[in-house]
């Protein structure tokens, strides 16, 4: 498959999905408000996410593969000046509906991620949340650090894929959102071989190890545990980040 129809793949696939949400709410209605800290919290990566991108007041921030646009709004509540782009249109008109509902104001484009529209050093943070895995990562580095402004940071939420148990069951087990495309993958180390050619200060770190377990069961008290234990041993032994759920990719352009 050509770069061409992989994008045309993805847009098609993404548009779909967001024509199938648009069903569920209407612009500026209460089922497109949200609480920040609910987002910040829906899983357990994303608040020390959010976390390593900094102080964003007065800063210049982009919303990388917006999707549905929560984590814009969450950036411009924080007093950034937000830019937000997906390769799909039905995202970008998602999040300008959510960006209106929510009170805030957010500038939405249709953009492709390994060919971004914007100036050089325009972005003092950018965040992304599910997106690297679907794109060439020679080609999106490039870009990031084209758009990045010395010492502006870059943080991704990603999947990962070093855990061969888990790649078995994200293959054959049935679950709640396991919807694909057909050329995504969850990354891996060589995958992230063409970031740190550009940022060699690139930093992984692990996020759901025991609990992982919460995509089939979610006992609180138990995913509490769980947690606290992960958090323990992913310090105590880094080398098992590989074997996490999900990671969270910190890019500085120094």
């Amino acid at each position: 498959m050509t770069g061409t129809d992989r994008r045309l793949s993805e847009q098609l696939f993404h548009d779909r999905q967001a024509a199938a949400r648009a069903d569920t709410f209407r612009a500026g209605a209460a089922d497109l408000r949200f609480d920040t800290d609910a987002y910040l919290d829906h899983e357990t990566w994303v608040r020390p996410a959010f976390l390593a991108l900094g102080d964003l007041r007065g800063k210049r921030a982009l919303d990388y593969g917006c999707g549905h646009g929560m984590a814009a709004v969450a950036m411009a509540r924080a007093g950034a000046t937000v830019t937000a782009f997906d390769l799909s249109p039905g995202y970008v008109r998602e999040a300008q509906e959510r960006a209106f509902a929510n009170g805030v104001s957010v500038e939405c484009v249709t953009a492709d991620g390994e060919e971004l529209p914007f100036a050089p050093a325009s972005f003092d943070a950018v965040w992304g949340n599910a997106i690297l895995h679907h794109l060439d990562l020679a080609k999106a580095g490039r870009e990031l650090r084209r758009v990045l402004k010395p010492g502006g940071v870059a943080v991704f939420c990603e999947p990962w894929g070093g855990n061969p148990l888990l790649n078995f069951a994200r293959a054959a087990l049935p679950y709640r959102g396991k919807d694909r495309t057909p050329d995504e993958h969850p990354l891996t180390r060589r995958d992230l071989r063409p970031l740190k050619a550009v940022f060699p200060s690139t930093e992984v770190r692990g996020f759901q190890l025991f609990g992982m377990v919460r995509r089939v069961w979610r006992n609180p008290r138990a995913l509490k545990l769980l947690d606290g234990t992960d958090t323990r041993l992913l310090r105590a032994v880094p080398a098992l980040r590989n074997w996490c759920r999900y990671v969270v990719i910190v890019l500085r352009a120094d």
